[in-house]
């Protein structure tokens, strides 16, 4: 046990180190079965006990896995036009961010982000709603963008996947795979930027192995869910995480 505890990073203590790999498991859970939040959650929990330097990128090392093996076991329910869509914006948009030398008001993009959810979720939508792929390619430059910024845009992402269209696994699924691309174009940028992902590799192994058990167990939760209670829970999560933003961004503007 002492030798395992070794590969942890050291500014991490063994017990906020197992914290966070325990963390995972429950957090992919909860991404599995409502869609998504769990991604914030984990961001909020990294950000409270790692150096800050080091959050965004070992998240996204830890979304990546987790996302990955989230769209694995419900590849069969994948809408590969909308990735695909969604793979070439983000290319666009991870290109863009990886020459912004200046990083941008980081509550300003908060507060944006949380007002364009509630926005995306609650505001006055046509009778008869189509989701375009073509249009995940704007979707997909500014959430990436965004990402290599604020850490957490799934909640983002999420708005757009309208679960009431696409149904509830294609909607979970889809998301997925997008997030799993976005994180991995963010172990890529922030590696070329010269971040040493050697040091929290054994953290972040950890963590999606529990994640990958997290997965299972919501996607369970999730086949059970009759679709009107999943839109319900899904439309809830995304409601809480953007009024989290707004007020987090609206406290630290006015302390300014």
């Amino acid at each position: 046990m002492e030798m395992l505890l070794d590969y942890f990073p050291v500014s991490l203590t063994p017990v906020e180190a197992v914290g966070l790999i325990i963390f995972s498991y429950f957090t992919s859970a909860v991404t599995a079965t409502v869609g998504i939040g769990g991604g914030v959650m984990m961001l909020m929990a990294m950000a409270s006990i790692m150096p800050i330097i080091s959050v965004i990128p070992v998240h996204g090392a830890v979304q990546m896995g987790s996302n990955g093996g989230r769209a694995w076991l419900m590849r069969d329910h994948l809408n590969w036009k909308i990735f695909i869509y969604f793979f070439v914006g983000s290319l666009v948009g991870a290109a863009i961010a990886s020459q912004v030398v200046i990083a941008l008001p980081k509550d300003i993009l908060r507060l944006v982000l949380g007002v364009f959810v509630l926005w995306i979720v609650w505001g006055p939508k046509p009778e008869k709603r189509n989701v375009n792929p073509k249009s995940f390619i704007p979707i997909g430059i500014g959430t990436t963008f965004a990402s290599m910024f604020v850490g957490a845009t799934g909640l983002l992402i999420g708005a757009f996947m309208a679960p009431k269209i696409l149904g509830k696994m294609t909607a979970v699924s889809t998301h997925a795979i997008c997030g799993m691309l976005q994180h991995g174009l963010k172990i890529v940028v922030f590696g070329l930027l010269g971040f040493a992902f050697s040091e929290w590799l054994f953290l972040i192994l950890a963590m999606v192995g529990t994640g990958f058990l997290g997965t299972f167990t919501g996607r369970f939760i999730l086949e059970k869910i009759p679709e009107k209670v999943f839109v319900i829970l899904f439309k809830s999560v995304l409601t809480l995480l953007s009024a989290r933003l707004i007020y987090l961004a609206s406290v630290e503007l006015w302390v300014k």
